[in-house]
């Protein structure tokens, strides 16, 4: 039986076109055809955050997410696999990449395979990736694949670039195939620390009338 898998590329670059995007529709295109040897499908939706801009700092000043923001993290919440290219800025990851991230409810991406990728003009922003964005994805309790990507300038027309999309893409496609987040969420969710009032109402197995549920709601405990 065929498989069919939802990808979803996030990219924070500004422009467009932009080699941030690039460098993910890349990644994404490469998962494609991998999985498409193996006789699977692969579905792909991209998020392009500078579309979203107003929305991102509108809910992280009044919590309100709008329209727009819904549908991505609704595709997120959805997908089998995700890319998330960003440029880099200063040393670090796009403030705009960030603050996405961010808004994203702590349950929402635990155990999808992910694949980071950055761009910069520089080679000297080459360990940001592996540096800064490796500790924001595991504090969301994703599985990065091991193959980060990095595209400076000059990388452009080296083969040793195509080399590494084509581990990170294969790496993804067997994270994939093997169904690791299905398992993980279907006999380990439990296991996890849950924030009360996320993972989709699966909080509704907290005991709400433990003493320190109580207490936390202002009342006194037995």
């Amino acid at each position: 039986m065929s498989q069919t898998f939802q990808l979803v590329v996030v990219s924070a670059g500004t422009s467009d076109p932009s080699s941030t995007r690039l460098l993910a529709d890349r990644v994404a295109g490469r998962v494609t055809a991998l999985a498409g040897r193996r006789g699977q499908t692969v579905t792909t939706s991209v998020v392009e955050l500078r579309e979203l801009a107003s929305e991102i700092a509108n809910a992280l000043v009044s919590n309100h997410v709008g329209p727009k923001l819904q549908k991505a993290v609704s595709a997120l919440q959805h997908a089998d696999g995700v890319v998330a290219s960003t440029p880099v800025y200063k040393a670090g990851a796009s403030g705009l990449f960030t603050s996405f991230f961010q808004l994203l409810d702590n349950d929402l991406l635990i155990a999808k395979p992910v694949v980071l990728a950055a761009t910069a003009g520089t080679a000297r922003h080459a360990l940001v990736v592996d540096d800064q964005m490796r500790g924001l994805f595991a504090y969301l309790r994703t599985v990065v694949v091991p193959t980060s990507l990095f595209a400076s300038t000059e990388d452009w027309q080296d083969n040793g670039l195509n080399k590494r999309i084509d581990r990170a893409a294969l790496e993804l496609v067997a994270l994939m195939a093997a169904g690791f987040e299905k398992t993980v969420r279907e006999e380990s969710w439990g296991s996890y620390q849950h924030e009360f009032g996320s993972a989709g109402g699966t909080e509704l197995t907290i005991d709400l009338d433990s003493d320190l549920m109580r207490l936390a709601a202002g009342g006194a405990a037995n």
